[in-house]
């Protein structure tokens, strides 16, 4: 399986990018709380990605997110592959394979907590810290009942608010990035398309 599928890489589905100088005044970063509503308010949406690995290779492909609880990346040719969340699991499979898809629970990746029910990133020992780099208010949370899994860093722009790329770094100490290209919100997608079983391309649903 092409390494940007597998479960270290994708103990969330992101990539390595530098970090911008700590310099802006503080009253440039984005509120907790203005950041909660927004993932609260971002129902459906949908963008083209690009992914990069620490091993220096890198993918594209489409994602797709249903609140609560469901994700779904699909990764253009020569990968193809397919990774989806939803009722609780995430599994990842490579159409490439005879073998079975990998499952584990999506509590077990840091993705789990942009796709809560109900984002609260003012919780107790979610955000360990909340910096603006010149650029964007960056945000690394972990799950306070699951900090050995790892933590995300989600990385903001403003005016208007919009999550631009998030960086995973899993319990390996591996890091996974994914740089959005826009997210587009507001329309339907159908429920089979996160269902966690071998799938069919959103294409064709």
């Amino acid at each position: 399986m092409d390494p940007m599928i597998t479960r270290r890489s994708l103990a969330g589905g992101l990539a390595l990018l530098p970090f911008l100088p700590s310099h802006a005044l503080a009253e440039d970063k984005l509120s907790l709380d203005a950041l909660s509503d927004y993932l609260n308010g971002l129902q459906t949406a949908q963008s083209s990605f690009t992914q990069f690995n620490e091993d220096g290779s890198k993918s594209t492909g489409m994602l797709y997110i249903k609140r609560p609880g469901r994700m779904r990346f699909e990764y253009a040719p020569p990968n193809s592959g397919v990774v989806i969340a939803g009722s609780g699991a995430v599994i990842l499979h490579d159409k490439k394979s005879n073998q079975p898809p990998e499952t584990y629970p999506l509590k077990r990746t840091p993705l789990n907590l942009i796709l809560a029910r109900r984002v609260n990133l003012k919780q107790a020992k979610m955000v360990k810290s909340h910096t603006f780099d010149g650029e964007f208010t960056v945000v690394r949370a972990q799950d306070p009942k699951e900090p050995e899994i790892g933590f995300i860093d989600l990385m903001f722009s403003a005016n208007p608010i919009a999550l631009k790329r998030w960086i995973i770094t899993n319990e390996q100490g591996t890091r996974t990035a994914v740089v959005l290209d826009g997210l587009q919100t507001g329309m339907t997608f159908a429920d089979s398309m996160f269902e966690t079983q071998v799938p069919t391309r959103a294409g064709n649903r």
